[in-house]
């Protein structure tokens, strides 16, 4: 057991808001202040003399057992100062996503301890949007969140860089809830699914009259979401002849309507994603570098799947729960399905994996998922424009599968398209281009 600190260091604790803990070379609690006691549920003479991974991670074994970035470990080691993004559990046993500043603090005695500033980030429920839940634990996964925390708190435009399927998303809705502008509109828009001839139009509006047929005024994006955010997935399909029009509105902040003259002004926080090289377009005369680098005022960079392979278990059982929500039966893997998906690679990344799990879904007895039920690889098929019949091993072609799986929800939702689309995890013009393949339509 530590020697009680001095009145000067728990001053020094106390004067602090944010939960601070002062840890001794043993991994063992010396001095918290109120903050640290209150957040995890305990009087301050339960948490001295605790070892600091026991009360905020109810583990036996330091966190960097645990695979975690261990800021005792770096503080000791190398006498500076680290920082790291961690899951700790509050009073209420609950997760949630603190930022940790560890301190090389050292006492009168020259004895050398470990201060800690923790921050909270968000709790994992908070990290439920819409569509899906962001989950995760792993090294990449936490650091990247730490990054969309501190993006948010911002007013930079964001672009959201990483292949097809990491969540882009949901990634721009966290960080429109964790913005001031929480309060107002969040709009989102697939570059990749406007005409180009139809661009202005949908960004900007237009007035009566425009051009034939136009029988009215319309408000563009830009209105649209005057005092929010604009989320803009797949910049890098904006046509070229887009491009100067809309970079000299990000510059100005003035756009006018199609057909009008007068110049109007939104107050928009704007979000990007691409999965593309932007600057290797740039470089191919396909994208403009100005315009690059007038979005890339924030970049960062999602995880793939790969890189977080550790999440694999916590994301298939969330995204079974939200697939069977819908009515379908509830289903669970086994360990040898679940090794089997721990094996894999998942070019498709979360996507993936959700199509993976739907089409397991549809082919298991009872809700038991197991290694025969997981089709890897094939998920890719199920996307193309057209398709090449393949043969399972029972000898039913994939795309008779998928044809009976569709017809099966879409009987399951009465017909309604766009439930059935979000549950394949495709749009709804990708829907209806299979029910006209599949003679469903």
């Amino acid at each position: 057991m530590s020697a009680p600190i001095s009145a000067e260091l728990q001053s020094l604790i106390n004067v602090q808001e944010d939960p601070f803990v002062l840890i001794d070379e043993s991994y063992r609690i010396v001095a918290a202040n109120r903050a640290y006691c209150v957040n995890y549920g305990l009087e301050p003479d339960k948490v001295v003399g605790r070892r600091c991974h026991e009360v905020s991670h109810l583990s036996d074994v330091p966190c960097h057992q645990n695979g975690e970035d261990c800021p005792h470990q770096a503080v000791f080691s190398t006498g500076r100062i680290h920082e790291v993004v961690h899951t700790h559990f509050d009073r209420h046993n609950r997760p949630e996503y603190v930022r940790i500043k560890g301190h090389p603090i050292v006492g009168p005695d020259n004895t050398r301890y470990l201060g800690e500033v923790i921050s909270r980030i968000v709790s994992s429920d908070e990290l439920d949007c819409k569509e899906m839940q962001m989950i995760g634990n792993s090294p990449a996964f936490l650091a990247c969140l730490d990054h969309l925390t501190r993006a948010a708190e911002s007013e930079a435009s964001v672009l959201l860089l990483g292949e097809s399927g990491v969540g882009k998303e949901l990634a721009a809705q966290y960080l429109h809830q964790r913005s001031s502008r929480r309060a107002r509109a969040f709009i989102t828009v697939n570059c990749a699914s406007i005409a180009e001839n139809m661009f202005e139009d949908e960004l900007f509006g237009h007035e009566r009259g425009a051009f034939t047929g136009c029988i009215g005024r319309k408000q563009g994006l830009f209105e649209l979401a005057d005092g929010g955010i604009l989320f803009l997935d797949e910049i890098g399909e904006i046509p070229l002849t887009m491009q100067a029009k809309f970079l000299r509105v990000l510059e100005s902040g003035e756009f006018r309507r199609l057909g009008g003259t007068g110049m109007l002004r939104a107050d928009v926080r704007l979000i990007f994603a691409t999965n593309r090289n932007l600057p290797a377009m740039a470089q191919a005369g396909q994208f403009r570098l100005d315009l690059y680098y007038r979005i890339s005022g924030f970049d960062l960079r999602l995880p793939t799947l790969r890189e977080r392979r550790s999440d694999i278990p916590a994301l298939a059982e969330a995204l079974l729960k939200r697939i069977t929500r819908t009515g379908i039966p509830q289903c669970r893997l086994t360990d040898d399905a679940m090794e089997k998906l721990l094996g894999y690679t998942f070019p498709g990344n979360v996507r993936e994996l959700r199509n993976i799990l739907m089409k397991a879904i549809a082919m298991c007895n009872n809700g038991i998922i197991s290694a025969e039920h997981i089709h890897l690889g094939t998920h890719e098929h199920m996307h193309q424009e057209a398709e090449p019949v393949r043969e399972t091993s029972t000898g039913t072609a994939i795309s008779e599968v998928e044809a009976h799986h569709i017809a099966a929800l879409l009987n399951r939702h009465n017909g309604h398209r766009r439930n059935v689309a979000d549950l394949l995890g495709i749009s709804e013009r990708t829907l209806y281009r299979k029910l006209k393949r599949y003679s469903l339509a």
